[in-house]
């Protein structure tokens, strides 16, 4: 069995850096969480306890390479990948959207293999995750966003604490409950004001008077979630991998393709902005922050459509195969077994 803490087999390095670019395209898309790209890809497990080892203070070659391979990925994707996803979003939705399915769903087989023998706790841990993924369906097809919060210290950093527990929890989009509560556009306007002053133009006090609680949530979130996942898998794990099931197939239900996006009306709230007609006249509302409509799909398209889903699939169970099955492998704890 595979042992986390020494240095992995080179494919399993190449799975990690493209779990990592997946992650990192996921959270450049609202409704698409980077967990379930982690855990599409098969690293899912090697990346929660990498993090939880490395935070306690167990460190060695497999943790910290594993870590490393996955910030440079998600970092490398995020910096080259943004303009071309979100532009590839909002004119082909359909298109990468499906996409984006079948790379979800190509997460089940690994987790389907993980969970037998299927027992009760499995079952009710995915029936519980399949709930919550469609309680936050529901409240993004609704449109609820609280976006008249107030953004003092303690909900900054709940905002951060969120953002980072959900690139650790799959079907969770950081992006999506930052609008829900109310900080998306807060918290956006800070990293540009930062951009700003440290190129020479504005002050940088009030930007970092928000991103500090950000960050500190944040790294809140992605070690305290990672090590309650490691704990709950060492201590629970029919009912966890359960759990992680029901948000890997609920995830799907935010990723309906068949959605295109349209120009928004005045007075309708848009990241927590009321819309207004100078703001459509200067163009202040992005077109890739539109909100969407469903529409009716031809045969032709959804035929199409069904294609790219199962490419994504095929793509996802692909790269989880690569370097054979060791992430199902990791050891629950020093000197333990493995869990799987």
């Amino acid at each position: 069995m595979a042992d986390p803490r020494l240095p992995m087999n080179p494919m399993v390095l190449v799975r990690c850096c493209i779990g990592g670019m997946l992650m990192g395209l996921a959270n450049l898309v609202p409704g698409i969480s980077g967990g379930t790209m982690l855990l599409a890809t098969g690293v899912y497990r090697r990346f929660v306890d990498a993090v939880a080892r490395i935070t306690t203070f167990r460190w060695s070659a497999g943790p910290i390479t594993t870590l490393a391979l996955i910030v440079f990925g998600a970092g490398a994707a995020i910096l080259f990948g943004a303009g071309p996803t979100r532009d590839l979003v909002h004119h082909h939705r359909w298109v990468m959207f499906s996409l984006f399915l079948g790379l979800t769903l190509g997460g089940v087989p690994l987790l389907w293999r993980l969970l037998q023998p299927i027992r009760l706790a499995g079952t009710i841990g995915f029936v519980v995750g399949v709930i919550a993924m469609v309680g936050l369906a529901i409240l993004q097809w609704s449109g609820a966003a609280l976006s008249g919060s107030e953004s003092n210290w303690l909900m900054l950093a709940l905002a951060g604490l969120v953002a980072g527990a959900a690139m650790v929890l799959p079907g969770l989009s950081g992006s999506y409950v930052l609008l829900i509560l109310g900080q998306y556009l807060i918290i956006l306007s800070a990293i540009e004001d930062t951009k700003a002053a440290l190129s020479g133009d504005g002050e940088l006090g009030p930007a970092l008077n928000i991103i500090i609680p950000v960050g500190l949530g944040a790294v809140i979130g992605v070690v305290g979630i990672s090590n309650g996942v490691k704990w709950c898998l060492e201590h629970a794990r029919q009912a966890t991998l359960g759990v992680l099931m029901g948000l890997l197939v609920g995830a799907v239900l935010g990723l309906w393709p068949f959605e295109q996006p349209r120009e928004p009306a005045v007075g309708e709230t848009i990241r927590g902005r009321v819309v207004t007609e100078t703001m459509l006249e200067d163009g202040s509302i992005k077109p890739h922050h539109w909100p969407t409509e469903h529409f009716a799909p031809p045969m032709g398209q959804i035929a199409s459509a069904i294609g790219l889903v199962l490419v994504g699939f095929a793509a996802s169970v692909g790269i989880g195969m690569i370097g054979g099955q060791e992430d199902e492998d990791l050891d629950a704890t020093d000197g333990e077994a493995a869990v799987g």
